[in-house]
């Protein structure tokens, strides 16, 4: 269940990263409630975070948060913002899903 919490808590990463990016697009009260949904998301990463680590061990579950959530922030930036999508980007991309999954496996 604490994997599950983990796994959710990096996507709300991914959310709180995305509302960043949607702040410095947009001005007035547009940029207010994106900055509003970024302490949401925010709030409820760390509270998982937080939440899962009490039978994980730290160092695990918080290198699979972030990968989780740079993983996700760079698909997104990908696939939402139109950043480029450049042969190393998605090798080392690649090679930190590869590293989250073996964290993931070797974790006791």
């Amino acid at each position: 269940m604490n994997w599950i919490l983990l796994i959710i808590g990096g996507l709300f990463e991914v959310g709180f990263a995305a509302c960043l990016g949607k702040v410095k697009e947009t001005t007035g009260w547009e940029a207010k409630l994106w900055f509003g949904g970024f302490l949401i998301c925010l709030f409820i990463s760390m509270f998982l975070l937080i939440k899962a680590s009490k039978t994980l061990p730290i160092g695990t579950a918080y290198a699979v948060w972030t990968g989780i959530g740079a993983v996700g922030t760079v698909l997104v930036g990908i696939f939402y913002f139109n950043e480029p999508a450049t042969f190393w980007r998605v090798f080392f991309l690649s090679t930190l899903i590869f590293s989250i999954v073996g964290l993931k496996f070797v974790a006791n």
